[in-house]
């Protein structure tokens, strides 16, 4: 039987918030409407942050409205507090994220908080979606580096995990924000951590910064992790963190995956007029590895046959 893996979809959210263009509501709700015709079943699609903080997703109760509700579809919000929790609750959302960052400056940055304030943020969020029957997914961000203060240490992301699991979280995001990270890294990170508590409990969330991520992605399918985030076309790219460039790109992963014989229920091929709507939006030129490939063979192709002498 071949075994499932699940993409979650991020370039709604994580993908469009560094954006200098603004994307408005109803192409955001093509861009979503496309990578469900492909297959994406896991979609983040919005953050219930401040305005001023992501101009990007100040519209994410309205796009959130529009979404298409089926039965096989599932969304989630990033909320950095209570007051967004309360305002993806009133949306609709059966589960949220919040975000821990791994040093103080990392969290300063991003969320005005210190990392303890910041994690009695999340353990708030957590208790209150637990009352309400909503689940949570806990990034650690910045697990492989902080954009500030260099590496992080591995007890310290392991620790940060064990702590939100104990809160009540039931999804633990490894997040390499900068894509700072390495294959062996991951490993070290996540092999106590699933054996101690289950590999149903973590996803991975990688940016391709140095290429990486596909080789992190694969360490963390060897540890047992069937949960990967990605973003169409490579989109993303954290305004708090400097240096942070995209994430791993949906068709490389989900081609990587496809043919190492997992089912994530995706056709990479359909996902091309996914990232051609992203380039559009974005006025950026998109497309994983995959897809660059794609096009060297039609243009091929296409090329004349040289005469033969």
């Amino acid at each position: 039987m071949t075994e499932s893996i699940i993409i979650n979809e991020v370039g709604l959210r994580d993908g469009l918030q560094n954006q200098p263009l603004f994307v408005a509501t109803a192409d955001k709700l093509r861009l979503a409407e496309a990578l469900i015709a492909a297959g994406v079943r896991y979609i983040e699609a919005a953050s219930f942050v401040h305005p001023r903080a992501v101009p990007q997703m100040a519209d994410g109760a309205e796009l959130s409205a529009l979404l298409p509700q089926r039965s096989h579809l599932h969304y989630m919000a990033l909320v950095p507090n209570l007051k967004g929790y309360e305002r993806a609750r009133a949306a609709g959302y059966k589960k949220v994220a919040v975000v821990l960052a791994s040093t103080d400056t990392f969290n300063l940055k991003n969320i005005k908080m210190t990392r303890h304030e910041a994690e009695l943020a999340c353990r708030e969020v957590i208790a209150a979606a637990r009352r309400d029957g909503i689940v949570v997914r806990a990034y650690i961000s910045g697990a492989c580096a902080c954009p500030y203060d260099g590496p992080t240490r591995v007890n310290v992301v392991q620790a940060l995990s064990e702590r939100m699991l104990e809160a009540g979280a039931t999804e633990i995001s490894i997040s390499d924000t900068i894509g700072a990270g390495n294959p062996r890294q991951i490993e070290n990170i996540l092999t106590p951590l699933v054996k101690a508590h289950g590999a149903e409990h973590y996803n991975l969330h990688l940016h391709d910064t140095r290429g990486q991520a596909l080789a992190m992605a694969w360490a963390g399918i060897e540890c047992g992790v069937r949960n990967f985030d990605a973003s169409i076309g490579g989109l993303g790219g954290c305004p708090f963190a400097p240096g942070a460039s995209g994430n791993v790109a949906t068709e490389d992963l989900v081609y990587m995956l496809n043919e190492a014989g997992f089912d994530t229920g995706i056709d990479w091929k359909a996902l091309r007029p996914a990232v051609a709507l992203a380039e559009e939006l974005t006025g950026q030129q998109l497309g994983g590895r995959v897809f660059q490939w794609m096009r060297s063979q039609e243009l091929r192709a296409c090329a004349p046959v040289p005469e033969q002498a």
